[in-house]
């Protein structure tokens, strides 16, 4: 019994040493059964998923607790991305955050809606200090919305470390109902030079993807020889929902040694960038589809384990190995692909064609081009890799490659419109043009004398695009002269069809009054609540500004006791 009792706290003792992440101290924010419609570190379109997603009965409203005690660090209230957003920091230095929010705990909102008045701007970002909102666990801070980016009504959670770096909250004791296996959708080959061949081609392969009753799959055997890497289409759902999410874990093997590895426990915000160096970029700007490389040129994330080789396969001829990936969820539910290669010489009938043109591409180097009235300049390091580009320029079209190239960072394209007339430059932009319809996307265009400057990381094709039509603003949800002694809100619908609103501002009797927007019903919403309109006769002047500086105001009369 004693030996028993020994060997049992070793082994505990051991298993603390492996989990160094506190299992009891964080709770669950929402009080119902925690189904996930994003799981941690999935793929998305320029990122990787900083936290869950998790479901709020298809409404918003429910109440949010704090996880743990601590204080508020931070509030942002923007109108993309997170929306409404509030930051807790905890004794232990993790930080919980809990976005797309409908509203703040009444101590908390009345504390921001005071300095959004102070500051005159819905958006705002205030980091108060550690004493100004203490928070107990498993106190209201929030009632739970769809602002910012959010697709609709959920709750987004993550916990971050002292460096600002998110981690699975599942990793914290945050449990999930989850006995499903991840799904394997489809398995890709790249010939990774010009001396290396699958199946007799030099182009990518997608292999026949055969399951098995067991829930494992395999591959029809594959020739190949040269250097060969492999990708991977995955997706893992849970229990209770239908969702596809992303897994947990990744590791491939060649004859039984693990030579690669992708960890999705941790990552940085500010290497989350690469998301799109990891995937097939190509393949997905053409068939929204995400195959995951399972090897690694120059990537620097730093999920990415590259254990052996890089993950690249050197095949030689004669030989035979035996290739698999494991793929994983976080509750070590696992599938298995196995793919036997031969090592063969075989007869080519499939080289992979290089187009060449007048433009190469270094990706070490800083490359400035120039065309007409239009220049671009790519910096050095905005590739991973070489390669040819398409450059063109025709009146005020660029045509810059096609977006099948991923850029890491920023480049810019500059247009010179001094032969415009003086008043039509100030509504010009700069406007990617996209769909088969060519529509021009408004392109965030900064002003300087006689030129126009965007700065974007997507090739395809530009053009410079002319907005002359000011923004409509109408009423809601009142007509003009109306009593509105019995409503809570004020409701205006504000639009621009062409370069999108920049700002606005809404002031009643000639004192500035608070009002959201949610660009998802191009909405302006202000709350009687806050107690600003206090006269019978109210004067309502909303101006709204377009990208170009085209502008509209709405003024009109209500009533209110």
């Amino acid at each position: 019994m004693r030996l028993f009792l020994t060997v049992f706290l070793v082994f505990s003792l051991f298993l603390n040493a492996q989990n160094k992440y506190p299992q009891d101290y964080f709770s669950s924010p929402l009080d119902i059964p925690l189904i996930l419609s994003g799981t941690f570190a999935e793929l998305r379109s320029t990122h990787f998923h900083s936290g869950l997603d998790i479901k709020t009965q298809q409404r918003t409203g429910l109440k949010v607790k704090a996880s743990a005690s601590g204080f508020v660090s931070r509030i942002k209230l923007s109108h993309f991305g997170y929306g409404k957003a509030l930051y807790i920091t905890h004794p232990n230095g993790y930080t919980t955050v809990y976005a797309h929010l409908q509203k703040l705990a009444p101590e908390i909102e009345a504390y921001i809606k005071k300095k959004q008045y102070e500051k005159e701007s819905y958006e705002i970002e205030i980091f108060p200090k550690a004493e100004e909102l203490q928070i107990t666990k498993d106190n209201l801070i929030a009632y739970s919305g769809n602002t910012g980016g959010s697709g609709g009504p959920h709750l987004h959670f993550e916990i971050r470390d002292n460096a600002e770096r998110p981690i699975n909250p599942m990793i914290f004791g945050i449990d999930i109902k989850d006995t499903t296996a991840p799904l394997i959708k489809s398995i890709y080959a790249y010939p990774l030079d010009e001396k290396s061949f699958i199946n007799k081609s030099n182009t990518k392969q997608k292999l026949s993807l055969i399951p098995l009753k067991s829930g494992d799959y395999i591959i029809k055997n594959i020739d190949a020889i040269g250097n060969i890497g492999f990708g991977i289409e995955t997706i893992d759902r849970q229990d209770l929902a239908a969702n596809s999410n992303g897994v947990y874990n990744i590791q491939t093997f060649v004859n039984g040694k693990q030579n690669f590895e992708l960890d999705f426990k941790r990552f940085s915000f500010s290497e989350t960038k690469h998301i799109n160096g990891l995937i097939d970029y190509e393949h997905y700007t053409t068939k929204k589809q995400r195959i995951q490389k399972l090897f690694n040129k120059n990537n620097p994330l730093s999920i990415i384990k590259p254990i052996i080789n890089k993950g690249v396969i050197a095949v030689e001829d004669s030989t035979n190995s035996v290739y698999k990936i494991r793929v994983s969820d976080y509750k070590n539910n696992e599938s298995w692909v196995t793919i036997s290669i031969n090592g063969t010489k075989s007869v080519i009938t499939d080289n992979k064609e290089i187009k060449t043109t007048p433009y190469f591409i270094k990706a070490d180097q800083t490359i400035n081009l120039k065309k007409g009235k239009v220049a671009v300049d790519f910096y050095k390091d905005t590739f991973y890799d070489d390669f040819y580009l398409n450059f063109d320029v025709s009146n005020d079209t660029l045509k810059l490659h096609k977006n099948v190239v991923f850029a890491q960072k920023n480049f810019s394209i500059t247009y010179d419109v001094s032969n415009y007339k003086v008043e039509d430059r100030n509504k010009l932009y700069i406007a990617r043009l996209i769909g088969y319809k060519n529509y021009p996307a408004y392109t965030y265009t900064k002003r300087k004398g006689d030129f126009l400057t965007a700065n974007t990381k997507t090739l395809g094709t530009y053009a410079l695009a002319m907005d002359t039509i000011n923004p409509s603003i109408s009423s809601n949800n009142f007509k003009k002269g109306q009593w509105l002694s019995k409503y809570r809100y004020l409701k205006i619908k504000i639009d621009d069809k062409e370069s999108g609103i920049s700002k606005y501002r809404a002031t009643v009797n000639g004192k500035w009054i608070l009002m959201e927007y949610d660009y998802k019903t191009k909405m302006l919403t202000h709350d009687f609540n806050d107690g600003i309109i206090t006269d019978t006769k109210n004067n309502l002047k909303v101006i709204v500004t377009d990208n170009v500086g085209n502008n509209s105001t709405f003024e009109t009369l209500f009533y209110r006791k």
